[in-house]
């Protein structure tokens, strides 16, 4: 594997999904932008001159009003500082589970991100600081629950924004801490909150759109790792490539289909297996053979628009009010909704459907390949000995399971919606939600594929002397790197656990690619 990139990434120039990654798992550094860094200050300075103003100010949401349903109630200027460090105090409401480092530096970095495009009002310090605590590792707790996707991930952001200020909890060193502890062992100091900078950090998606990034990334693994798998179980079960012909895609041409068809021929060519059949009496292979390039395709198409919509909230402004700098000098104040959560809930719903079809198809060739009615010559459940051996019977289950399961979690959370502060925030994105229900159902497609690489190469074995393609013995090789053949029962759960590691560290399609070439 090559070396992790420690070039910095440049917060407040625009963000890939794949520079997210890159921070939140890798420990790739932040740095603010030199140009970022005087928009911050020219969008500071207008909320400077209201906070200078004092009580002659105009009543501006946030800076000197109060919050939610409580926006017509306007605070005095001996109280503006308070008024931030309640507001932070106050939202952090959590609860649940704690998130994961690497989802909680991904929240730091887009946080940091989204002041820095300069139109939220903050001080280059503030931005500085978050940075600080991201280079210097240390991690805010942030509790998964208590997010509706409004007014941004309220309760998630207070967590952050509290650990800034020295107050709540962190983990530095994989220990669990007082956050103004965790500050004082990285060399940092806790940030006093001026005028809307507290609003400023906690308004906004930047929970679902931190979880909803990383999942993205492993599902983009996932659409490779399907048709490697599924390629791998065509020949075990000595099915066919006709169907991946590239005129049959022209004329349907979706680009996804196309793709994927291209992937199964590059992977299935050349193989002693195929050719061992080409002249057989089988007129037309199962779906879950025949049509991958036109399911996988769909999901692949479908996890496109979706990184798409990811993509541009990552580099997005999202708090509220939004400091929109005039040409030539001054700024306006304008209060409206780019907080609201609607656009990614909806996506990362829309991707949960789209990686959970890639289990799906994928459990219906596990069952072909344990089936002895199906599986054309394997033994039943791929079994050395069947009767005294079970084979591979539980892992099927196992994939029925939690395919199952991701139906559950494929119910759209972005048709929902709970009034909320007073009905002044009347209608809620349930983002959050999406994004960690797509999570949950990413981890479960991965073991899904997993089981089905457990199983094809074990019905590749069945097919020696026989050889298959050179790129699906690569990726026979590297399942069988980690994961013997099967010669008597053993308990399997730890065979699944690696070959899902194998998937989701890219180690399985790198194996594949050294024999293709890049993949699509």
């Amino acid at each position: 594997m090559t070396a992790p990139d420690k070039t910095p990434v440049l917060v407040g120039q625009s963000l890939s999904l794949r520079d997210i990654e890159d921070v939140a798992r890798r420990g790739r550094p932040a740095a603010l932008c030199p140009e970022a860094r005087e928009r911050v200050k020219a969008s500071r300075a207008a909320i400077d001159a209201i906070a200078d103003a004092g009580d002659h100010a105009p009543a501006v949401y946030g800076v000197n009003t109060g919050f939610g349903a409580l926006a017509e109630k306007r605070i005095s200027e001996r109280n503006i500082l308070a008024l931030q460090a309640n507001l932070v105090r106050s939202h952090a409401a959590g609860v649940g589970p704690d998130l994961g480092d690497a989802e909680v530096r991904a929240m730091m970095l887009l946080r940091a991100q989204v002041v820095a495009l300069g139109s939220s009002g903050v001080r280059d310090l503030v931005i500085d600081a978050l940075i600080g605590m991201l280079n210097g590792g240390v991690v805010p707790r942030i509790p998964a629950q208590g997010s509706v996707g409004a007014s941004g991930d309220l309760a998630p952001l207070a967590h952050l924004a509290l650990a800034l200020m020295g107050e709540g909890e962190a983990r530095f060193g994989g220990e669990k801490m007082s956050a103004a502890a965790a500050l004082e062992k990285a060399g940092l100091s806790p940030v006093t909150l001026l005028a809307k900078e507290g609003l400023s950090l906690i308004n906004g998606t930047q929970f679902m759109t931190a979880l909803g990034s990383l999942s993205m990334r492993d599902a983009d693994r996932l659409l490779r790792a399907a048709d490697i798998a599924g390629a791998m179980s065509v020949e075990a079960l000595m099915g066919s490539k006709k169907p991946f012909d590239d005129r049959l895609m022209v004329v349907r041409p979706h680009p996804g289909q196309r793709k994927v068809a291209e992937n199964l021929r590059r992977i299935l060519s050349a193989s002693e297996i195929m050719d061992s059949h080409a002249n057989c009496g089988r007129v037309q292979d199962a779906y879950s053979l025949r049509c991958m390039p036109q399911v996988h395709g769909a999901s692949r198409d479908a996890l496109d628009w979706a990184e798409g919509v990811l993509s541009r909230e990552a580099n997005s402004v999202t708090d509220n009010p939004t400091v929109l700098l005039r040409e030539g000098g001054g700024a306006d104040l304008v209060s409206g909704g780019n907080f609201h959560g609607q656009p990614v809930a909806i996506a990362l719903d829309l991707a949960a459907i789209a990686v959970a079809e890639l289990a799906n198809i994928s459990e219906r060739r596990i069952e072909q390949m344990v089936n002895p009615a199906l599986s054309n010559g394997l033994t039943p459940f791929l079994a050395p000995q069947s009767g005294l051996h079970s084979g591979f019977m539980i892992a099927q289950v196992t994939a029925a399971a939690l395919v199952s399961e991701n139906k559950v979690f494929c119910h759209p959370a972005s048709v929902d919606s709970i009034p909320t502060s007073a009905a002044r925030e009347d209608h809620v994105s349930m983002g959050s939600i999406s994004a960690r229900k797509l999570g949950t159902v990413v981890e479960n497609v991965a073991n899904v594929l997993a089981v089905e690489l457990l199983v094809a190469a074990q019905g590749v074995d069945q097919r020696r002397p026989l050889h298959p393609s050179a790129p699906v013995a690569a990726a026979h090789r590297a399942v069988r790197s980690l994961v013997p053949t099967l010669h008597e029962d053993r308990p399997l759960y730890e065979n699944i656990a690696a070959l899902k590691t194998l998937i989701l560290s890219g180690e399985l399609e790198r194996a594949v690619e050294a024999e293709t070439g890049a993949l699509a």
